[in-house]
């Protein structure tokens, strides 16, 4: 599949051309983010501090940014940093995480998705029917069982709705994960439970994304975005295997060592992607 194998030389690219991706982020996984961002080729920059991101997103191939512990403080680096970002025209991802949780958060995603524009939006459910103004009842940083269950919608129609209001590349991973322009949608079938066990799997799920994205400067950002996402799913799928009967702290460790350790051809071996019917 032609997909596929343009997928599998991002990896080649993400490790010639390593990346700097800029992360602001959260302090639960920013260890988990870095070590993620190292494991794949790409050189991570954890900085926060508003008098230093022009700086800091000038020497950035991309931009990760994750609200998934929140305050004043970096609501405005984010924004700054993001602006700056667009001004260099280099990639923007931007992880919701919880959003619909708080009244403070809701309005950090509107103000984000207001004055930045964003390259990829990667989520769960919940969180990207928030971001695209759609009902949504939240599950803390997990999709809630009640948006799983609406049959009004398929996944696939909520993110070609969100891709398409939001003018960007919706990833919204799930069991099934669907990556879409609101026109193009792909359907990702790697990944294992195992992974929604493990605190952190998302955020270094948006950082992959960050680092194919800004692998080339003007590649294609729903075929990055999908990079990124296959790159997870296949890592845990590799985790499980080298960690069963261990439990969740070896499962955790596996997936970094199952993204230091893979190639462009496992990825294209191992990666389960379809494109979705017009």
């Amino acid at each position: 599949m032609e997909i596929i194998q343009t997928i599998a030389g991002l990896l080649e690219a993400v490790r010639r051309n390593k990346p700097i991706v800029h992360h602001i982020t959260n302090y639960v996984t920013v260890n988990d983010c870095a070590n993620i961002a190292l494991a794949v080729g790409a050189s991570p920059i954890m900085a926060d501090e508003l008098e230093e991101m022009n700086d800091i997103v000038s020497i950035a191939s991309a931009l990760v940014i994750n609200i998934g512990t929140l305050n004043r403080r970096t609501i405005e680096s984010m924004v700054a940093a993001g602006k700056r970002a667009n001004e260099r025209g280099i990639p923007v991802v931007l992880d919701p995480v919880g959003a619909g949780a708080s009244g403070l958060r809701n309005a950090a995603v509107e103000r984000l998705l207001s004055e930045v524009k964003i390259g990829v939006l990667r989520g769960n459910l919940s969180e990207i029917r928030f971001a695209a103004g759609l009902e949504s009842l939240t599950k803390g940083v997990d999709a809630s069982e009640a948006d799983l269950a609406r049959n009004e919608e398929t996944a696939q129609q909520v993110a070609e709705r969100a891709a398409t209001k939001l003018g960007c590349i919706v990833a919204l991973t799930g069991a099934i994960d669907v990556i879409s322009d609101g026109k193009r949608t792909l359907h990702i079938h790697n990944g294992v439970p195992q992974l929604s066990g493990v605190t952190g799997t998302g955020c270094m799920c948006s950082t992959l994304i960050g680092a194919f994205c800004g692998a080339k400067q003007e590649g294609d950002l729903l075929l990055a975005a999908a990079a990124g996402v296959a790159a997870m799913g296949i890592a845990g799928e590799l985790a499980a295997e080298a960690a069963e009967g261990k439990g969740s702290g070896s499962f955790h460790i596996a997936i970094i060592d199952a993204v230091s350790r893979m190639d462009s051809e496992l990825l294209a071996s191992r990666a389960v992607i379809e494109a979705a019917a017009l």
